[in-house]
């Protein structure tokens, strides 16, 4: 499902950036908070990561372009669906199941 990113408002005031280098080419896998681009305003030169895991669909300003905030920056084809919600058999990603022998109740005499 492609999802369409636009120059976020990155500063006070800023009205526009210029792309000043790509982290990534059209068909490149990228994660979520990669490093996507570059942008370079009239205050800063600002990193901008990539808001969603996917594969590059399509670069729309090349280096040099000067983009508008709100403007279509790149496309991400995100896949046909969400990851499935985990099921209570499944753990948590990086979590081991719970193994742990539950302790008996002791009775005092």
């Amino acid at each position: 499902m492609p999802f369409e990113f636009k120059l976020p408002d990155i500063g006070e005031g800023v009205a526009e950036g210029e792309i000043v280098q790509w982290f990534v080419k059209e068909g490149d896998p990228i994660a979520e908070d990669a490093p996507l681009v570059s942008v370079l305003t009239d205050k800063a030169n600002v990193e901008i990561p990539s808001p969603r895991t996917g594969r590059i669909a399509k670069l729309h300003a090349p280096v040099g372009a000067k983009v508008k905030v709100g403007g279509l920056l790149v496309t991400i084809d995100t896949g046909d669906a969400p990851n499935p919600p985990l099921t209570p058999s499944q753990p948590a990603p990086g979590r081991a199941p719970n193994t742990a022998p539950v302790p008996e109740a002791r009775t005092s005499p």
